[in-house]
């Protein structure tokens, strides 16, 4: 097992590494002089030089790039050029929000999939199995958007349960949570969909295996034989919707922070692409590409603990 983590993590600094480089590369290629931006179109050549030389654009890109993942590693994310502030205090505040509100949706997803997937599978080819797979597909092909604005004009409009949108803070924890049931809900019920329906293949191809049938054979029934041993071995792929569920949560929520007004961290990246904020583009998905990375290997030890066939070397 002490191989094979080390092996992750050498693979995962590997991955990092291309990373940071791929996005440095791309945001330096990306049209567009951020003091050009800031200074406005009528600003003066010499005054727009000066600005470049105090954000440290005029260094070679060698340099700017070792100062950018230097500062990383310390802590140091580096100063935003539109806010004025560091770029690891506005993270900090966004993902107040962004993490909660990602970590909410996916536990209410994997609470809705998982007794789905394994009533459709139990009752393959029934009336319960078709009224699941049905709801599943309409809940892949209904944007989350569309799950917002109908919850918003339902619970908030009409009957007024829950905000419309905003975030009070979490001063008042209670608030903070009501403020963010709503965008939960709207992210959770699309994953849901596609984890029910992955599970439920994942059980129903698991249940064909001989060890199921003799697990059978020996008068275990149905219900137990999908309890005991094919949710086991069938929860590999389910980990691997699980991993991207998050990271997708965690940054791809961009369109619900709109509809409910959330100051997360899908906003201010939107934000600072809109206002040529290199350094805050740059830090954001960098670190966006961490926690992806990070949750697959986190995945992938999960992995090796429900199958310790992957723990062998090759």
């Amino acid at each position: 097992m002490g191989r094979y983590i080390l092996k992750r993590i050498a693979s995962l600094i590997a991955s990092l590494v291309v990373a940071s480089l791929a996005i440095f590369a791309l945001i330096e290629v990306t049209p567009g002089d951020p003091a050009s931006f800031m200074l406005g179109l009528n600003a003066a050549p010499e005054t727009v030089a000066a600005l470049r030389d105090q954000l440290g654009l005029n260094e070679p890109l060698p340099l700017r790039y070792l100062h950018w993942v230097g500062g990383m590693l310390s802590g140091d994310f580096g100063l935003s050029y539109t806010y004025k502030v560091p770029v690891a205090e506005l993270v900090g505040d966004r993902l107040k929000i962004s993490l909660p509100l990602a970590l909410i949706a996916l536990a209410l997803s994997t609470a809705l999939a998982l007794p789905a997937g394994l009533i459709a599978a139990a009752r393959r080819g029934k009336a319960t199995d078709a009224a699941v797979m049905g709801a599943t597909q309409l809940g892949i092909a209904v944007p989350n958007f569309w799950f917002a604005m109908l919850l918003v004009l339902l619970l908030a409009v009409r009957w007024r349960l829950f905000p419309a949108g905003g975030f009070p803070g979490w001063s008042d924890p209670l608030a903070a949570l009501r403020a963010l049931t709503l965008p939960a809900v709207a992210l959770a019920l699309p994953q849901a969909a596609i984890l029910a329906r992955v599970l439920r293949s994942a059980l129903i191809e698991t249940l064909g295996q001989d060890y199921i049938r003799t697990a059978r054979a020996k008068g275990l029934s149905r219900q137990a034989a999908l309890t005991r041993h094919a949710l086991r071995n069938a929860l590999i792929p389910v980990l691997t919707i699980l991993g991207m569920q998050f990271s997708f949560l965690l940054a791809g929520a961009i369109i619900i922070e709109n509809v409910f007004y959330l100051p997360g961290l899908g906003r201010l990246i939107f934000q600072a692409i809109t206002q040529r904020d290199l350094i805050v583009v740059e830090s954001v998905v960098m670190l966006l590409v961490f926690a992806v990375i990070a949750v697959t290997f986190l995945t992938d030890l999960a992995y090796a603990a429900v199958d310790p066939r992957l723990r062998r070397p090759a």
